[in-house]
């Protein structure tokens, strides 16, 4: 397998934050379901966004990819649909995006024809239950592989009550925001228990009122009430915005290292890992907000208690911090990182302590205890792209060369995360 290697060294420089791969999967889905032509601008052809773009090809809508020419680098989409569905007899490769296969799901079902969901790596493994109940429940047919894919649904989605537990990913809960409201009738989603990931639920509630969808929740947010027989509107323009998720792993990079300064995030984003600024201000870090970006600086950290139900794709960044700021870190509530790309907090506790960290890990969580640098070494990418960028991140303050074997793994998601780094100040040899 191909590995990198990256001489250790503080990274210092500026960059332009990648855009929102989450807010991009969503407004191209909302543009395919919108009569007319609706342009989606500053996106990044990730392999994440690439599934949902063939996604909502495969059901009817016609897609034109030119480079943008406003955000250099980035690409311009048209969307050309008639805001009508055909799912029939569609092969939907999902590839490795768990948000695709779990958005469009639900989508499929606006008509009564059947669709085949397939994928790759451990997207084939991840549970897709929630939607196998639910759909029971509405008279749809849902057949899989002994639990795995490929699944082969049929049926139509009938108005009504939906309950759902807070627990579970809230791509289930988004992937219904998206079609119930094209119903005839009115639907209701209820969520029992604790709601994690809340604000991925807002980010999809933001994105479908953009495209003209009304939606109305009551309890806080634990009860969503969708009005039927609505329609998608297109929009002659949608910018995405800078992904904090992505920006976060920067964010890391110079509290512990150097000094990075970060363009293009929306200070007041409704994405929940913005809170990556507020867990690393409690550490001890001073970002410096002003009219080119956001800057984090090298500073002396400390250990803290972080809950990350609401903002779990935050661990590898926030366990890098954590990994040389001085006392024990307890990162808690994050159980559910144990079916993503990799078993997270496993990999997470592992690759780290390969590069000379002390992480215990836990049930649900990390038990970290700080030191005043690491040693470097070898570490493998786990397949997950969070995980190679976490190894990055950490190589900035290693005493030793870093190689990571696997590197190619931040292709899912962030393909220009290598030019950025180097950017930086970032030595990378690259070996076959």
């Amino acid at each position: 397998m191909a590995y990198l290697r990256i001489k250790s060294k503080p990274l210092d420089g500026t960059i332009m934050a990648q855009p929102s791969k989450s807010m991009a999967h969503r407004a191209i889905i909302c543009a395919s379901m919108a009569a007319g032509t609706s342009k989606i601008d500053n996106v990044v052809l990730s392999d994440d966004i690439s599934a949902t773009i063939g996604a909502v090809s495969q059901l009817g809508a016609e897609i034109k990819i030119e480079d943008s020419l406003k955000y250099i680098g980035r690409k311009l989409i048209t969307i050309d649909s008639n805001g009508k569905i055909s799912s029939k007899e569609k092969v939907i490769d999902c590839r490795e995006s768990g948000s695709t296969a779990r958005f469009m799901m639900p989508i499929t079902r606006l008509d009564d024809s059947s669709s085949t969901f397939t994928g790759c790596g451990r997207l084939t493994e991840r549970p897709f239950d929630i939607y196998k109940n639910l759909f029971a429940e509405k008279g749809i047919t849902y057949k899989d592989n002994e639990g795995k894919m490929p699944i082969i649904l049929s049926g139509r989605l009938t108005p009504g009550i939906y309950n759902l537990s807070g627990a579970v990913s809230s791509q289930f809960v988004s992937g219904l925001l998206f079609a119930l409201p094209l119903l005839e009738g009115d639907s209701e989603i209820n969520i029992t228990g604790d709601l994690q990931s809340l604000p991925y639920i807002k980010m999809t509630m933001e994105v479908l009122k953009e495209f003209g969808i009304n939606i109305k929740h009551e309890a806080d947010y634990r009860k969503i009430i969708m009005p039927g027989n609505q329609q998608y509107k297109a929009l002659p323009l949608y910018v995405v915005e800078g992904d904090w998720s992505q920006a976060a792993f920067f964010c890391a990079m110079g509290v512990i290292s150097g000094r990075i300064t970060i363009t293009g995030l929306n200070i007041d984003s409704c994405q929940g890992d913005k809170v990556i600024m507020d867990i690393l201000q409690e550490m001890g870090a001073i970002p410096e907000i002003g009219d080119e970006g956001i800057k984090f600086s090298r500073t002396k950290l400390s250990g803290i208690r972080v809950d990350v139900s609401q903002c779990p794709d935050l661990v590898p960044a926030v366990s890098v911090a954590a990994s040389v700021a001085e006392g024990t870190t307890s990162i808690v509530n994050a159980a559910r990182l144990r079916i993503k790309e990799s078993d997270r907090l496993m990999t997470t506790c592992r690759e780290l302590n390969n590069l000379g960290a002390d992480i215990i890990e836990k049930a649900d969580g990390l038990i970290i205890n700080g030191k005043r640098g690491l040693t470097g070494g070898k570490a493998f990418g786990s397949g997950d792209h969070r995980i190679v960028m976490a190894i990055a991140a950490a190589s900035a303050i290693c005493r030793q060369d870093v190689e990571i074997e696997g590197y190619e793994a931040v292709k899912k998601s962030y393909p220009e995360f290598w030019n950025d780094f180097i950017s930086l100040g970032g030595e990378v040899e690259y070996y076959r």
